[in-house]
């Protein structure tokens, strides 16, 4: 592999990257303190530290790999503390605790499309503009795709979480028994390539919904990614 091609990938995605694991964690976090689990600040993990949240293996290592070799992020950060038995109402509140992270990507998704549609409106041949551009062009590619993965209905990511909360008790109570399987699960999927075919159809929808709105075609963003 060309090193200059990682250095170019890094360079452009490190930034988004990292914002969207860390606000991503710390919408957790602020969330279950909100509605009585004090956990994670007692923890120090409300916080919008990057090295707080960050996992060398599943931050830094295993995105860079499935993003080279499969097209999709796949990764992980430290996940918050999260004690659900201290919330105020358990099976209610864990919808919002868990919805917190993807909410947070989508609003991040839409703050990239913004300096993206910024970006586009500078000088011509402004190389800050050019670097702009690619960076807010992976931000919305980064967050959008960390929303769709963590609402994939599967414990123990977020939709998993939020659909135990909607599920009536004895079946939650049974589907949440999949969370010690969850991460064997996803793998598998990754590895023959299920999750991309399950993702990308989602991923293609929430890019357009987001470029319709800023009149950003999303044809562009894509182009502009496989230009790297």
């Amino acid at each position: 592999m060309d090193p200059s091609f990682i250095i170019q990938k890094i360079a452009v995605f490190a930034l988004p990257v990292l914002f969207a694991i860390t606000l991503h964690e710390a919408a957790h976090g602020y969330v279950a303190r909100y509605f009585g689990d004090l956990t994670a600040y007692a923890a120090g993990r409300i916080s919008l530290n990057p090295l707080r949240h960050i996992d060398l293996v599943g931050t830094l290592i295993v995105p860079l790999i499935s993003l080279w070799a499969a097209g999709i992020l796949f990764g992980w950060a430290k996940p918050v503390p999260v004690n659900f038995n201290n919330l105020r109402r358990p099976k209610q509140d864990m919808l919002w605790v868990a919805a917190a992270g993807p909410l947070s990507n989508l609003a991040m998704a839409l703050g990239w499309a913004f300096a993206f549609k910024v970006g586009i409106g500078l000088a011509p041949g402004n190389p800050a503009a050019a670097w702009l551009i690619l960076v807010c062009a992976s931000g919305i590619f980064v967050n959008v795709i960390l929303m769709v993965l963590n609402l994939l209905p599967l414990p123990p990511l977020d939709g998993g979480r939020i659909a135990v909360s909607l599920l009536p008790h004895h079946l939650a109570w049974r589907f949440a028994q999949i969370e010690r399987y969850g991460f064997m699960i996803l793998i598998a999927l990754l590895l023959t390539g299920l999750l991309g075919h399950i993702l990308w159809p989602m991923i293609n929808v929430s890019i357009a919904v987001i470029g319709a709105l800023f009149g950003i075609a999303p044809g562009d963003l894509f182009r502009l990614l496989q230009a790297l």
